[in-house]
């Protein structure tokens, strides 16, 4: 079951010294690609490409990226687990609060779906507050992990409980949108096992890679008051 983006989220305010608690648990994450913004040769050049289309959420290869994860799903046992039948596919919504179904997250987190890699996709995140896009952001200008929190809010589940939710984004850096998102929904939902997938990650400036296609299982986690990635 797939439910379309309504609009409806509750109202939400800043409650930092509770998202803090929040924040103590570490949020596990896989991602499938690795991307290096300023890598030299043929291999950061193709992984420019893929992200750009991913980013696009470009339609003749998002399927093909979704394709890969369910290969994944098939014979890694760190894509088995983060996947589950039961889970909830919650996609990261856009940097304002306009409907986001048309962003690259929810387009993968349909595209994951329809693999049948999921219960279900939930735009249970949403934002009641716009936030500056990262991608376009000066250095050190960035949201930070309490802007992305105080931004977002909790849609309606319909009465319904989720067991196993996993965020799903198209790129993660150091995290903070993730983590953020993870603190609010670990608020709503205390007994929900709470994942994240993002399709590429990116590897800072480094000087070149060997491969596009590098499975990752790791973990996101609160420390000196900044998101921090492992690995």
């Amino acid at each position: 079951m797939t439910w379309p983006c309504d609009g409806a989220a509750e109202a939400a305010r800043s409650d930092w010294p509770r998202a803090e608690a929040a924040l103590r648990s570490t949020l596990a994450f896989a991602s499938c690609y690795i991307y290096a913004p300023r890598g030299a040769g043929l291999l950061s050049a193709g992984a420019r490409l893929l992200c750009q289309r991913v980013k696009a959420g470009d339609p003749r290869w998002l399927p093909r990226y979704a394709g890969q994860v369910a290969e994944l799903c098939a014979r890694e046992s760190m894509f088995k687990r983060l996947f589950a039948r039961e889970a909830w596919l919650v996609p990261i919504p856009g940097c304002s609060p306009a409907c986001a179904t048309s962003t690259a997250a929810c387009q993968l987190a349909m595209a994951l779906h329809a693999l049948g890699l999921a219960q279900e996709v939930w735009p249970g995140i949403t934002r009641r507050l716009p936030v500056t896009r990262s991608a376009t952001a000066l250095l050190g200008k960035r949201p930070t992990v309490r802007q992305h929190y105080d931004s977002f809010a909790i849609g309606t589940t319909r009465g319904r409980t989720p067991e196993r939710i996993v965020l799903i984004d198209d790129v993660i850096t150091k995290g903070r949108t993730l983590l953020a998102a993870a603190a609010r929904l670990r608020q709503e939902f205390p007994q929900a096992d709470v994942r994240a997938f993002a399709l590429v990650r990116t590897l800072g400036f480094i000087a070149e890679i060997d491969r596009l296609l590098a499975p990752c299982a790791g973990v996101v986690y609160w420390a000196g008051g900044d998101a921090r990635r492992d690995p």
